[in-house]
Formats: structure tokens, sequence, C-alpha cells
């Protein structure tokens, strides 16, 4: 079975699920590491010079290749749920998929992306509000009954640090 791990950008969703793979003896797959390495260029790019459309698209592709394969764990982009088809590729019992949501309050959120240098360079700003707390709050009202949707659990990680949150998901495996 294929661990699935959503949530919004800065969750921790990409540095855990390294963590999980490496405890549990299982492959790491990073969706958007996948879109990035097959388009050769970053998700800002992708944005800036082909819409967000396309990279949806890719996203959409990238996470049906992913869900043919078994046992590993897989990261998505926040995003990712956005889409109909990928919630349904999700929940279809062929994708033997155990889905959990990293829940994270946004002042925590705001914190850990504006930490990390590279997310500005590498990721678009999803809103005209700028990548802000006002956005990451706007974007997680309509983004997290999706997230919970989705969700066969939900790990709540504000307080967590990567190695902590690694000890709760292993259990809930």
């Amino acid at each position: 079975m294929n661990v699935v791990l959503i949530g919004y950008r800065g969750s921790g969703k990409t540095t855990a699920g390294r963590l999980l793979a490496d405890r549990l003896w299982r492959p790491f797959a990073d969706l958007d590491e996948r879109i990035v390495a097959r388009a050769g260029c970053s998700i800002r790019e992708i944005f800036d010079q082909q819409g967000e459309e396309a990279f949806r698209a890719m996203e959409s592709a990238e996470l049906a290749d992913l869900l043919s394969q078994d046992d590993q764990i897989i990261s998505l982009g926040g995003g990712a749920i956005l889409r109909e088809h990928n919630r349904s590729m999700l929940a279809a019992p062929t994708a033997a998929a155990r889905v959990i949501y990293l829940r994270c309050e946004p002042d925590e959120l705001h914190r850990r992306i504006h930490a990390d240098s590279a997310t500005a360079a590498a990721r678009p700003p999803l809103t005209a509000l700028g990548g802000g707390i006002d956005e990451i709050t706007q974007l997680l009202a309509l983004r997290e009954p999706l997230y919970r949707a989705v969700a066969n659990a939900e790990l709540d990680v504000t307080h967590l640090t990567p190695q902590e949150t690694v000890v709760y998901l292993a259990r809930m495996v």
C-alpha cells in the first residue's frame, strides 16, 4: 500500500516523507520534484511560462503514474487535491493508498515557508495576496475541506518536529 502525504505548502510533507520512507525502508517520491525534473524548470517557471492549468495537467499525469506503483511514500504538492480527477484517483481502490493530511496552523505555516529561502525562488505566490498569512488563511479555508474529504487520517503537525511527525506517521500506516 502507498502512503500519500497531503497538506498545505510548509506542512512538512517532503521532509517527513523522506524520513518516513527511510524508517520504513520504502521508496520516496515527491510529486513536485518529479514535475520539476520532467519539465526541466522550477514550478514558478512552469506557472510563469505555461500557466497553472499546464502545471495541474502535469501534476495529474505524474500522480497517475505514481499511484500505478505500490509500496512507496508519496508527497503531494499542496494544490494537488484541487482537481476532482486527482481526488478520485486517490480515493480509487486501485490506488491502494493510505492518505494522511498533515494539518498545520496558518501562523506556523507562514513561519516555515518564510524560513525556507528556496521556497520564494522556486514556487509562485498562489493569489494576488502574495504569499503572506492572508493568502495562507484564504487558501486553507478553500483547501482544508478537500484535504479532509480525501484523507484517511489527519495529523496536526503544528508543534511537531519532522522526527516527531515520523514517529506518529509510522504508527498510522
